[in-house]
Order: structure tokens, then C-alpha cells, then sequence
């Protein structure tokens, strides 16, 4: 096997473009849809964690299933793809979504507590962090379909 040391020739992989392409679809939809909700652009929205669809979980199944497409299913690089991308979306509807939930909670009681002694609210912590099992399904098929299509235009 010949291996060329070209840095350049990454801008060249259909899988690196099929994964840029899953974030920014997806990161662009959340946009639309804030943009549908409050008519109103937010580009906050292009690099915000959480919503709908997962931009995460489509990346990681762009890059998996382009992987996949195009060194085979049955190639090592093809099976870690895959866990890396199961691995991306457990961790979206799971752990991050309940350090989501545990802000929430944070957040009240420190409202509270600032509200009884009078003192100025010092750090707001993000809530909106992880993903529902739909938004990460959504992210899910987002990035397969990137994947084939991005593949079978190259």
C-alpha cells in the first residue's frame, strides 16, 4: 500500500465533505426553524448545541456511512465509524441531555436563591444541550442521506 503524506489531499475525501455538509444542513435547519418561530434570523442558531435535528449525529453518519460507501462495510476504519457514531448519538440523548436537565434545575435554585438574598444573578448555565431520541434520529437519517448523495455525486 502506497501512502501519500499530502495534507491537501483531505479537502479531496468525499468523507470529510459528506460530514461538513451533515453538520451544516442540520446546523442551517435549526436556523430556518428559529427563523420560523420568531421571524427572526438568530446565527446563534448555526453554532448552538441541541435542537432539532442533532448536527452531531448527522456529522457522525455522514462520516460513518461515507466511510462505509466508499472503503466498505467490512473494512475496520468502516466498523469504528460506525461505533463512533453510535458512541456520538448515545452520548447526545443521554448524557448530555440530562447535564441539560440538571442546569435546568441548577438554574431555579440558584433564581431562588439570589431572588431571597438580593444578590445580582452571576452565571447563567446553558441548558439546551443535548438531543431528544428524535432529534438524534433526525440528525441520524440527515447525515445517511448526505452521505449517499455527496458519494454518489463524487
Amino acid at each position: 500500500m502506497v501512502i501519500n503524506h499530502d495534507p491537501l489531499l483531505l479537502f479531496k475525501s468525499p468523507c470529510l465533505w459528506a460530514a461538513v455538509l451533515g453538520w451544516g444542513i442540520a446546523q442551517l435547519i435549526k436556523m430556518l426553524l428559529g427563523f420560523a418561530r420568531t421571524r427572526q434570523f438568530d446565527f446563534r442558531y448555526f453554532l448552538s448545541t441541541g435542537g432539532m435535528p442533532s448536527a452531531h449525529s448527522a456529522l457522525v453518519c455522514a462520516l460513518s456511512t461515507s466511510i462505509g460507501l466508499t472503503h466498505g462495510f467490512d473494512t475496520p476504519v468502516s466498523v469504528l465509524g460506525f461505533f463512533f457514531a453510535a458512541v456520538t448519538m448515545f452520548d447526545a440523548a443521554s448524557v448530555r441531555r440530562a447535564a441539560g436537565h440538571q442546569a435546568i434545575v441548577l438554574n431555579q435554585m440558584i433564581q431562588e436563591l439570589f431572588k431571597e438574598r438580593r444578590l445580582s444573578q452571576m452565571h447563567h448555565l446553558k441548558e439546551l444541550l443535548g438531543h431528544t431520541r428524535k432529534e438524534v434520529f433526525v440528525g441520524m437519517l440527515l447525515g445517511i442521506t448526505v452521505a449517499f448523495v455527496v458519494v454518489h455525486y463524487w
